[in-house]
């Protein structure tokens, strides 16, 4: 199973960009699973439901099953969030694991940026950024060594991606 992230500032388009690749590596044959991290609450449950209840109660976890699709939720109650190598472990087998967040963590990545949003690089200032896509690529360019890729060249993307991690 490998890993590849896309890391870059809040509203510079990661989940857009991710929309855009995953139907392309599951059309190149790819079985593709994704992990995004965030710093928000969030529930994935609602209110008032037997699972959500049965969850306040106190149970550490809950599982929902259904012919259509199952889903684990794992209340932390405390204790230290797991490790990305733990959560990786979590996966069922597939190619090749995206990765939405998880700006330090040791995989490649690619890193998306807009000028317009505003923000530095963070190529050369976190560890494993192997490209930068860019919605203006030559303004980039002249600010880093690494491959500039043109956002909305998707299949371009792919194929970088795809290269680097040693699937073409």
């Amino acid at each position: 199973m490998k890993a590849f992230a896309i890391a870059g500032y809040s509203g510079s388009g990661k989940t857009t960009l991710l929309e855009a690749l995953i139907p392309r590596f599951v059309a190149a044959g790819l079985r593709v699973s994704l992990i995004k991290h965030t710093h928000h609450r969030f529930d994935v449950d609602q209110p008032g439901k037997d699972s959500w209840r049965l969850r306040e109660a106190g149970c550490s976890e809950v599982m929902l099953l259904s012919g259509q699709r199952w889903v684990l939720m794992h209340e932390l109650r405390g204790t230290p969030e797991p490790s990305f190598e733990e959560q990786l472990a979590r996966f069922s087998d597939c190619d090749l694991v995206l990765v939405e967040g998880f700006k330090h963590t040791p995989v490649p990545k690619l890193e998306v940026h807009r000028p317009l949003v505003g923000k530095p690089l963070l190529a050369g200032e976190v560890d494993n950024i192997v490209a930068v896509a860019s919605d203006e690529p030559a303004a980039v360019a002249v600010l880093t060594s690494l491959p500039v890729l043109d956002l909305a060249d998707r299949d371009g993307i792919v194929d970088f991606i795809l290269k680097h991690q040693g699937f073409r």
